[in-house]
């Protein structure tokens, strides 16, 4: 059974925004105090993507159709996602932490298991797919004590 140790990182983030937690509790008995936290403004893809989509001519024939527009807005969510597993890595190798617990929804957490590094995948305790980044930290240290005890 894992447990969150003292000094433990919990990380609850979305394409948006994130949170870094640290356990200041002893193992049975967490304390979530916020280390730090990011933040993005991310508008809606129709208001990044301002532009019509490009038409294509076909090379036999008179028909035009027209090429799907990249997802601005999820491009940004990835980047944002991408940029906090780096920052996460570094502090790992500089010695911070030695236990990490990833909160996040699918997507996100997707894109957080292609872009961790290998020692910080390693550290990973456990990955919980939910979107938690508006509740409490007494919320979140309970909804991570119970999916670490069930793993």
């Amino acid at each position: 059974m894992k447990r969150l140790n003292h000094n433990a990182r919990v990380l609850v983030t979305d394409g948006g925004r994130a949170t870094v937690f640290r356990n200041a509790g002893q193992v049975g008995q967490p304390d979530l105090v916020p280390l730090k936290a990011y933040h993005q403004d991310n508008p809606p893809n129709r208001e990044q993507a301002t532009d019509k989509p490009s038409r294509v001519m076909e090379s036999v024939g008179s028909s035009r159709s027209s090429a799907e527009q990249p997802d601005y807005h999820q491009m940004t969510e990835d980047r944002f996602v991408k940029g906090i597993a780096a920052d996460m890595a570094k502090d790992l190798t500089a010695g911070e932490f030695t236990d990490i617990v990833v909160v996040a929804p699918p997507v996100a957490m997707g894109v957080w298991r292609k872009a961790v590094a290998p020692a910080l995948a390693r550290a990973t305790l456990g990955e919980i797919t939910k979107d938690l980044t508006k509740h409490t930290a007494p919320a979140i240290a309970e909804i991570v004590v119970k999916a670490l005890e069930g793993s």
